[in-house]
């Protein structure tokens, strides 16, 4: 999105040392600082530029905007024997996540389905880096959170429903599981604001304009509103986000959290909805063979030429632990700019 911009070479390891000396030079906490860089780190591993990298200068908007704790200890409780709920105390979420994760997994294992339930979240990352750590466990996993109220609903002239993106993994013989990770809107809120950032030109169906006309400015629609994925399909699974990591896991709608916000400019600040399965506890008492039912889905697709998802980001993964990454210089100037 940067066009041929000038760029930085990087190893991975120097985009994780990158993150955590500019979020600890802000004020985070290192335990905060650390999982927020791993979480940046893997969206730049995997060639995914919207949550990597680009993302840094916002997170330190969001430090100094005063809303969010820098430090405050994820408080885990065991709720039942499929419940857990992680109070992020108004931090990121992801620290909360790594510490709960672990009881979500054993509860799956030994009751089949579990739920997490983090609270009191800021949330700007990827959701995939949370499936691909639960698959790596064995289980199949669900996330869901809402956002800013940036989305439109069908029908709609501005903003009521957030990204809202929704993820899930499949577990894999191998290192690689079956993962998709997207927002219910046409596109990312940050794939958005690269076009703006490169000045061009979005689909129609993208977003809308301040007076709720269609517009193919990314600008524009960033302004006014985005739309949903789908039109009416999409529209309805991101009111069932809204509801299933909002209300029933007694946190924030995307709308209540835009007001909480109340132009600070933060990232978004509400709940998160995981949910974990365990496929040798569902399956029926035949792991082996349903493990190979899956398998010959997954090779169906392969047969007639279709790519599942994550393929990209995998072999971009492999690119990347090999020869590092190449950050648009523009981008690494700004980052250097913060005095961290």
């Amino acid at each position: 999105m940067f066009g041929d911009a000038e760029t930085v070479s990087l190893s991975i390891g120097e985009v994780f040392e990158l993150a955590v000396r500019v979020l600890t030079g802000a004020g985070l906490s290192l335990d905060h600082a650390q999982a927020v860089a791993r979480a940046l780190t893997a969206g730049e591993r995997d060639e995914c530029a919207s949550h990597g990298l680009y993302r840094l200068p916002g997170c330190v908007m969001t430090i100094k905007s005063g809303k969010v704790s820098l430090d405050a200890e994820p408080v885990i409780e065991d709720v039942s024997p499929a419940l857990v709920r992680a109070d992020a105390g108004y931090a990121y979420s992801l620290l909360a996540f790594e510490r709960a994760a672990p009881l979500l997994v054993e509860k799956a294992k030994k009751v089949g389905v579990a739920a997490l339930v983090i609270n009191n979240c800021f949330h700007f990352s990827a959701l995939w880096p949370e499936i691909e750590h639960l698959t790596q466990q064995g289980v199949a996993a669900l996330a869901m959170t809402p956002s800013h109220s940036w989305v439109a609903p069908a029908g709609g002239k501005r903003g009521l429903l957030g990204t809202n993106p929704m993820a899930f993994g499949w577990p894999r013989p191998g290192p690689d599981p079956y993962v998709f990770d997207f927002a219910t809107s046409a596109i990312a809120r940050g794939d958005m604001a690269l076009h703006d950032i490169a000045g061009k030109p979005i689909p129609e169906g993208w977003g809308v304009d301040s007076e709720g006309q269609p517009t193919t400015s990314a600008r524009a629609a960033l302004d006014g509103a985005m739309l949903t994925f789908g039109g009416h399909k999409g529209s309805a699974l991101s009111t069932m986000i809204e509801l299933m990591a909002g209300p029933l896991i007694g946190d924030l709608t995307s709308r209540e959290s835009m007001a909480f916000d109340d132009g600070a400019k933060a990232a978004p600040m509400h709940g998160e909805l995981i949910l974990a399965f365990d496929p040798d506890l569902m399956g029926g008492g035949n792991p082996q063979a349903n493990a190979d039912r899956a398998e010959a889905l997954f090779a169906a697709f392969a047969d007639q030429g279709a790519r599942l998802p994550s393929q990209r980001r995998f072999a971009a993964r492999e690119r990347s632990l090999k020869n590092g990454v190449r950050v648009p210089k523009v981008l690494f100037d700004q980052i250097e700019a913060l005095g961290y």
